[in-house]
């Protein structure tokens, strides 16, 4: 476990501040936010190699905040990997272990046995120079494991590498996640990274924690705009709050009328932003039917543009004036036989439209 508290660094201009925040023993945590947000500055700060205005730093329920690097119990991988070009990867990997005085023997198993966890035992002969990006990557991993530290920090991990190999290593850092249950701090500006590795996701701007939770949650239930965009433009939608009931608006937008979750107490004539991921937008040639138990909007629009992006379409459409952005496969963009112009109909569940903010007008 990983606790900081009332935690304040500075890093010339900059402030990194996190008044509360708790890795759970054995948790893929991934803390996800914009080049110049602080990730890199949170790592190297729980760490060891930055110092702290004030606050905690909790390791395995140990206080390091006073703690240098070495006595932290926690392995960092920076972004370059750092491994030592003149040395083999069996070199490598054993450093850590050198360095603390740990017998030939022990050395010898635990380097073998941490290889064959990574798929390199065929590679404990080589240099770094002459391993692939991918290769790289799991070298640096099994340097920062056979320590055994009570937490692996990950600075970007995959960032460097092309989008075959970057799929194919975060399904791997999974099932070494799953086999060896070491907590991990992984920090990335990818949502599809922070989606499929992390347990949960804490969202990071301007150098404060704004949003934790699973998954799901920091995507459908972003606690502000600048949240929303990490994960891709969302549609956002401005209106009047006509009627609110158990959780549930109904919006007035222009000419269109939006039904929408509401988790902030709102009231009729107040002014509320609303939020969809176009990915929950349905395309239909002919209006959809609409069920009591699952309330859907459906929207009449146009179709203005389309925006081919490999194997899926952006299509871009006018309800009135509302602008809406769909996510289809190339496949039911084929089906539908769309282009701009054509008449289509948008649907999208209540529940994938919510309210944002709410505000009295003024």
């Amino acid at each position: 476990m990983i606790k900081l508290s009332d935690l304040l660094m500075r890093a010339g201009d900059f402030t990194l501040q996190v008044d509360d925040l708790e890795v759970r023993e054995g948790e893929y945590f991934v803390v996800m936010g914009p080049s110049g947000a602080g990730k890199t500055l949170l790592l190297e700060t729980i760490a060891g190699f930055r110092r702290i205005v004030r606050g905690r730093i909790v390791v395995g329920g140990r206080d390091v905040t006073d703690e240098p690097p070495e006595k932290r119990g926690v392995s960092l991988v920076p972004q370059d990997y750092a491994l030592w070009p003149h040395m083999t990867t069996f070199d490598n990997i054993a450093y850590g272990l050198r360095v603390r005085g740990v017998p030939r023997d022990e050395v010898e198993r635990r380097v073998r046995d941490i290889a064959r966890v990574m798929g390199i035992e065929g590679l404990l002969d080589r240099r770094p120079p002459t391993l692939s990006g991918g290769e790289q990557q799991r070298v640096a991993l099994a340097r920062a494991l056979v320590v055994e530290p009570r937490a692996v920090l990950l600075d970007e991990p995959l960032s460097n590498l092309d989008a075959g190999t970057r799929e194919r290593l975060r399904r791997f850092l999974r099932e070494v996640h799953e086999e060896l249950g070491f907590t991990a701090i992984h920090v990335t500006h990818d949502p599809m990274e922070a989606a499929e590795l992390g347990d949960r996701i804490a969202i990071m701007l301007d150098g404060k924690i704004v949003q934790v939770g699973g998954p799901e949650e920091v995507i459908q239930s972003p606690v502000s705009v600048e949240a929303a965009m990490l994960h891709g433009a969302p549609i956002l939608i401005k209106g009047t709050v006509a009627e609110c009931s158990e959780g549930l608006v109904k919006l007035e937008a222009g000419d269109a009328s939006i039904v929408a979750v509401a988790d902030e107490r709102c009231s009729p004539g107040d002014l509320a932003l609303v939020l969809i991921r176009p990915e929950d937008v349905a395309l239909f040639l002919d209006p959809p039917k609409t069920g009591t138990h699952s309330i859907r909007n459906v929207l009449r629009c146009t179709v203005s543009e389309i925006r081919k992006r490999g194997p899926l379409a952006m299509i871009d459409l006018q309800a009135g004036g509302l602008k809406l952005t769909a996510v289809i496969t190339r496949g039911s963009l084929e089906h539908l036989g769309l282009k701009p112009g054509d008449e289509v109909y948008a649907s999208f569940k209540a529940a994938s439209a919510r309210v944002l903010s709410c505000r009295a007008r003024r």
